[in-house]
């Protein structure tokens, strides 16, 4: 029995997810396997720095924010930005800002004009491949690249992070990003305890003298492999239930169980999760993560029920973190960026990256530029069969592949082709019907609507949760960019899951 091919495309992202990204079973590293030696005399910031346990710069672990990366996997769509959103919408940075996330993006099912606003309003966007693909060759990453910047706007500079689908990766896919001209890759676990000598939960660092991480699993890597200087592995931090060592918890730790049971337990997971956090907290302030793949905690997906207990459980740990003096919740760029030019919590607001800064566009102004208020009514919608989306940026002829990530546009008769986004334009002034920059001058207008963060700096918590630690947080609700529940015309949704409720039956009978 087969599936029509249009419902196997459906389900593909509810059965991709089900092959769980991210899973590990224990150490990845060891200092043995490792081999590593680092000449720090030779490797300063902000261009290279050693894989260490002690913060950047020789800052005291007092000086160091405690940094809480959040990170999304796979599509764009509305139901993912709904799902993240319920977590961090509500929530505030010690100075004020609403906290920011990078999303490592795959092509199949996103909606192309989600990922420009997401983009505009602060967040990383980061490559995950097209077609979501482990060990992947070198048109999967570079397609996603050209494809991401052609129909969703983001200027290719920005691109700079890119993560494995499964964490699948080689030493050979390092050295493709790195020709390609990316930053960092954040794909190797540190998946030893922080508080264990052996730990492997280093700070990020570049390839100066090659890789510490995975080298359990990695061919021809570490010990002193591959040389790739001022490229930065950010590692993905795991968690560790009461076992330690044996209990490590990756990518989405929720979808676990804890401490060798059999089923789910909400608060165990939330007991570890706290241990892991102050580990790290009371220790040298190594970041810790958030990975997630957004559509098992959606609650507007076809088919797909999350636990509320489970949903209350994430924002009760966020809650509690963000009530510890000095933590913040970034993106791995904006973690990046501190990285490379270190600076005490006394310090904090001369760091760029952290700020809020706002695209000032006149609101009446119509131009489709991520924002949604200018946007109304000038989006593309791309029929395509498989599976439709928007751009601001003129429909391509045929979908985007690995071998024509950049399809030639189409023009509607008596119209004309819609404009990229040059190099020298920010996507919030880019008028791509127009073919105008709004921004004439070196510097656009931008507002920085952060605040001071307090006498010196120091022993401030995020706040703006709404909700006292271990108490439920009650986020606020989420209003898709484009202003529509599910960014697909009406319809769509309802005959597909229809579609999809007798595959899956069907599915049961063939598993």
């Amino acid at each position: 029995m087969w599936l029509p091919l249009s419902l196997v495309f459906f389900l593909l992202p509810i059965l991709q997810a089900l092959a769980q990204d991210g899973s590990i079973s224990g150490a990845t590293s060891s200092s043995a396997a490792a081999g590593y030696s680092c000449d720090a005399s030779k490797c300063k910031l902000p261009n290279c720095n050693c894989a260490s346990t002690s913060p950047p710069g020789g800052l005291n672990a007092s000086e160091v924010p405690m940094f809480v990366v959040f990170t999304a996997d796979d599509a764009v769509q509305s139901y993912t930005i709904d799902a993240v959103n319920q977590f961090l919408g509500h929530r505030q940075n010690p100075n004020g800002c609403a906290p920011k996330m990078t999303y490592f993006t795959s092509l199949n099912f996103t909606n192309y004009t989600l990922v420009t606003d997401w983009f505009v309003a602060g967040n990383e966007i980061a490559d995950h491949t097209m077609t979501h693909v482990g060990t992947p060759p070198k048109g999967e990453i570079d397609g996603n690249i050209i494809a991401l910047n052609a129909l969703a706007g983001i200027p290719l500079k920005s691109i700079i992070g890119f993560r494995a689908p499964f964490l699948n990766f080689s030493v050979d896919t390092l050295k493709l990003l790195v020709a390609a001209g990316f930053t960092y890759d954040s794909s190797a676990p540190a998946a030893t305890p922080v508080t264990d000598p052996d730990t492997d939960a280093f700070w990020p660092y570049t390839l100066d003298f090659g890789l510490a991480n995975d080298c359990l699993a990695l061919d021809n890597a570490c010990k002193g492999q591959p040389v790739l200087p001022g490229f930065w592995e950010i590692p993905m931090y795991a968690f560790f239930d009461e076992r330690g060592a044996v209990g490590p918890h990756l990518m989405d730790p929720w979808l676990d169980a804890a401490n060798g049971a059999t089923t789910v337990n909400d608060s165990a997971t939330l007991e570890y999760m706290k241990a892991t956090f102050m580990a790290h907290y009371n220790g040298n302030r190594q970041p810790i993560g958030l990975y997630t793949h957004p559509i098992h905690l959606s609650t507007t997906y076809p088919g797909v029920n999350p636990s509320n207990s489970t949903i209350n459980m994430i924002n009760q740990f966020l809650d509690w973190a963000q009530v510890q003096p000095n933590v913040w919740i970034v993106s791995n760029e904006q973690l990046l960026a501190w990285v490379q030019n270190p600076v005490p919590v006394s310090q904090l607001d001369s760091v760029a990256a952290l700020k809020c800064s706002t695209p000032q566009i006149d609101a009446s102004m119509k131009i489709c530029n991520g924002i949604p208020q200018n946007e109304n009514g000038l989006l593309n919608l791309c029929s395509f069969s498989d599976f439709p989306f928007y751009t601001c940026y003129g429909c391509p002829e045929s979908e985007p592949t690995v071998d024509n990530p950049n399809p030639a546009q189409q023009v509607p008769d008596g119209g004309q082709a819609r404009s990229r986004v040059p190099t020298n334009c920010s996507t919030a002034f880019w008028d791509p019907i127009a073919a105008k920059c709004l921004c004439t001058s070196n510097d656009c207008a931008f507002t920085d609507n952060s605040r001071a963060i307090g006498p010196n700096g120091a022993n401030l918590t995020g706040g703006g949760t709404g909700g006292a630690p271990g108490a439920s947080a009650s986020p606020t609700t989420y209003v898709p960019f484009n202003g529509k529940a599910v960014a697909l015309p009406t319809g769509v949704w309802a005959a597909t899951f229809v579609g999809v409720l007798g595959a899956l039956v069907g599915l049961v009978g063939l598993l």
